[in-house]
């Protein structure tokens, strides 16, 4: 993991991402608002530079699909934790909108 910045916006974030059950999810928006911020894309930014030893799969677009270029990784987690998912026509899925949670 690298170095945290002496950034509480960080730490706060990533607590909030540990903290999310096993088979749901937040959108970037939810986690921002878990913290009492509006800031969505701070909490993609603290996805994409801290994230990688939290669970960063359960933090999805508010379309539902995971994280841009890592959908089959997700989908890998996804299917391990029991995500609802659902799958368009044409092969794509993003998380069904019941897997929301809210601490």
């Amino acid at each position: 993991m690298a170095a945290l910045p002496a950034d509480d916006f960080v730490s706060r974030v990533l607590e909030v991402v540990t903290s999310i059950p096993e088979g749901r999810v937040m959108t970037y928006g939810d986690v921002a608002a878990a913290i009492g911020s509006r800031a969505a894309r701070a909490v993609g930014q603290t996805m994409a530079y801290y994230g990688s030893d939290v669970p960063w799969w359960r933090v999805i677009r508010s379309s539902g699909h995971p994280a841009v270029d890592h959908e089959a990784r997700a989908l890998e987690y996804y299917r391990t934790e029991s995500t609802p998912l659902k799958w368009s026509a044409s092969g794509v899925f993003r998380v069904d909108p019941v897997a929301r949670w809210m601490p």
